[in-house]
């Protein structure tokens, strides 16, 4: 079992990676323990609303980084690169896609499909997520992020460093990948990406708020 320490360690030691040692691979043994943190990140109503692409291919890498300002010293270093899509309508309660999960993943009996899908509905409705197109991949994003936090937590517990992504023009990276085949857009937006390898620069000393300054407590 590893120890408190361990784990705030791991804290302590993740930070933004901007360039990474380009010599050094993550074996496929870590990276697939990466790959199942996020698999086995939770979800809500455990709908999973995300798909993992790594991105290794040099050519497509350096197509996206004329688009990615924020990973201009990642996409050409790291030894593995992912971008988490997230469904946009498939999200809705009676999408195919929460058919097929209550179906064929969680195994529910048609009386509990129904059930749980009426206590979706209603949670979608009263918090404004089928509002539009754009309310249900903003809802399925913030639970791909739920997923980017485990995989970047599980990397450095194994030394691996890691930098989250956004910094871009998402729509022109949405159609680099489009016309590569990798995203459907009709089904698919980009959420996040992130970039792992092994650092070669240390970095600077980390800096947070206090506890106190972002602890509550209600006793």
């Amino acid at each position: 079992m590893i120890t408190r320490e361990d784990v705030l360690s791991a804290f302590q030691f993740r930070h933004a990676t901007k360039k990474f040692d380009a010599t050094k691979k993550i074996s496929e043994q870590d990276f697939q323990v990466i790959l199942e943190a996020g698999r086995l990140s939770p979800s809500s109503f455990g709908f999973e609303p995300w798909r993992f692409v790594v991105i290794q291919n040099t050519q497509l890498r350096d197509e996206l980084k004329t688009v990615t300002w924020g990973a201009q010293g990642q996409l050409p270093t790291a030894s593995h690169y992912v971008a988490i899509l997230c469904l946009k309508d498939g999200m809705r309660y009676d999408s195919s896609h929460v058919t097929r999960m209550m179906r064929d993943v969680q195994h529910l009996s048609p009386e509990m499909m129904e059930k749980k899908r009426e206590r979706f509905r209603a949670f979608q409705k009263e918090n404004g997520i089928l509002d539009s197109s754009r309310t249900l991949f903003d809802w399925a994003v913030k639970q791909a992020y739920i997923a980017l936090g485990n995989m970047m937590t599980a990397a450095a517990l194994l030394g691996i460093d890691s930098c989250a992504i956004e910094g871009g023009n998402m729509s022109a990276i949405e159609k680099i990948l489009s016309e590569h085949g990798l995203l459907d857009s009709g089904r698919y937006g980009l959420g996040v990406m992130v970039a792992f390898g092994y650092r070669i620069n240390e970095p600077s000393p980390k800096t947070r708020q206090s506890a106190d300054d972002v602890v509550v407590w209600v006793r």
